[in-house]
């Protein structure tokens, strides 16, 4: 009964603030899109379509806030700094799969593949042009973080009952591949939200949701996974501003996940650097050789590739059954769009990292500590995203992109605060000339002494 009345309250009432605060709908969405009330609560949440209502309320609030900023000049924000780059590459990248569809061999199959990565570009814009305070990104983390520290909390108590749903059936209509690409770009941002909270019930709310996921990522036994952890831990350790206890915290959090792992997870994970004869494990041999077959067919149209979603349809040419995916987002990708769309796809998520990077190597220390320590925590999720989608194929999964909206949207937020402070020394700065030069002009002895005749 808790399911229905999560959903069907925040679905509804949701709905009704969205109408006047977009971003609030926004929220709602993005907790629907990586909790999925339908398959967490499958027997009370059925139908009702309820994610479709909070992003129409959503949208239909947006728009008319759209109106009411044309018309006042106040309301939504459109100047977004260096974020406006990482905005026109993800928009760049839908209207090129939009342009390959129109010329595609199976229509149905690319449209499809527009209409999913729509209905990530719209809230996306959404938020884009609604989040303007820090107040308003913590808000985004806290949702993106609580949001899959519950799904790891119900994947662990399945396992700890004795039924490791998270491997045997995955969770959202995914697989758990799938799924530990989710986890890892989100424990970045536990990691570095840990550190930033300040009252105790905070911290720990979000290390119990890092526990949780991290565990989660073990027992999924997703190989690609357990070397994102890895990368992800360890880039965001290079990032930390480290003191002894750091170091501390980090020596204890990798004794505790080797500890969780046991010895089949380890060993399972040893597996894929294993050679016999010359090969590797069946497993990642395989992926091996299907990369080298998409290889061959971008090479046949290196530009535009073998159109969105096409490569399932051409993968038994080379003995594969119908529908194998590549199991790599980035060589699916490059195959399906061409260079010209890895390019903007890839470079989406990369421009991100690196403007955040930029950011945090520039950021003062009277600056407020937010906006360096999201810079660190998004940067560490997507690179532990870049090294687990190497290994499975899904462009629609949403949780990546709204850990880069978290990122696009710092840089406009941060931007934003720029100008303001530019602004007011550029005031202050006038004020104190134009005293300045009062005094300079008027002083009494001068001014009235070149006036009085001499007698």
């Amino acid at each position: 009964m808790k399911g229905l009345l999560f959903t069907v309250s925040l679905a509804y009432g949701g709905a009704l603030v969205s109408l006047f605060s977009p971003f609030y709908g926004l929220l709602i969405y993005v907790c629907f899109a990586i909790v999925r009330p339908e398959d967490m609560w499958h027997w009370e949440v059925q139908g009702g379509n309820y994610s479709r209502i909070i992003a129409i309320a959503m949208l239909a609030g947006w728009l008319g806030h759209i109106g009411l900023t044309f018309i006042t000049g106040k309301g939504l924000n459109f100047r977004f700094g260096p974020g406006k780059t990482v905005l026109l590459l993800f928009m760049g990248f839908w209207l090129w799969s939009v342009f390959l569809a129109v010329n595609s061999n199976s229509p149905t199959h690319a449209w499809n593949y527009v209409e999913t990565l729509g209905k990530i570009l719209l809230p996306f814009l959404v938020g884009m042009t609604t989040i303007n305070s820090t107040t308003r990104l913590k808000q985004l983390a806290w949702v993106i973080v609580v949001s899959q520290g519950y799904v790891a909390y119900e994947m662990n108590s399945y396992y700890f009952s004795g039924y490791n749903k998270l491997r045997m059936d995955g969770f959202g209509g995914v697989d758990n591949n799938s799924n530990a690409i989710a986890l890892v770009t989100v424990i970045g941002l536990a990691a570095f939200m840990f550190l930033n909270v300040e009252k105790l019930w905070q911290k720990g709310i979000i290390g119990l949701c890092g526990a949780f996921m991290g565990h989660a990522v073990l027992f999924s036994f997703s190989r690609g996974g357990m070397v994102a952890l890895i990368v992800c831990a360890g880039i965001g350790f290079l990032l930390l501003k480290k003191s002894t206890r750091h170091y501390l915290a980090f020596g204890v959090a990798c004794v505790g996940m080797l500890y969780l792992a046991g010895p089949e997870v380890r060993g399972r994970f040893l597996r894929t650097f294993e050679e016999k004869r010359g090969k590797r494990e069946a497993s990642a041999q395989s992926r091996i050789d299907l990369w080298a077959d998409c290889w061959t067919v971008l090479q046949e149209d290196p530009v535009m590739g073998c159109g969105p979603n096409h490569w399932p349809l051409l993968a038994h040419r080379f003995g594969w059954e119908r529908g194998k995916e590549a199991h790599s987002l980035w060589v699916q990708t490059a195959t399906e769009t061409g260079f010209v769309g890895i390019f903007m796809f890839a470079g989406f998520y990369g421009v991100c990292m690196w403007r955040l990077f930029l950011l945090l190597r520039r950021s003062t220390d009277d600056e407020d500590p937010w906006f360096a320590d999201t810079a660190r925590m998004v940067i560490a999720g997507l690179c532990g995203f870049g090294v687990a989608a190497q290994f499975v194929s899904l462009e629609a999964l949403e949780v990546p992109y709204y850990v880069a909206l978290l990122g696009a949207a710092t840089l406009a937020v941060h931007s934003k605060a720029q100008r303001e402070a530019e602004e007011e020394l550029l005031e202050e700065n006038e004020y104190y000339d134009e005293e300045e030069y009062y005094e300079e002009s008027f002083e009494p002895e001068d001014h009235w002494g070149a006036a009085l005749p001499v007698a």
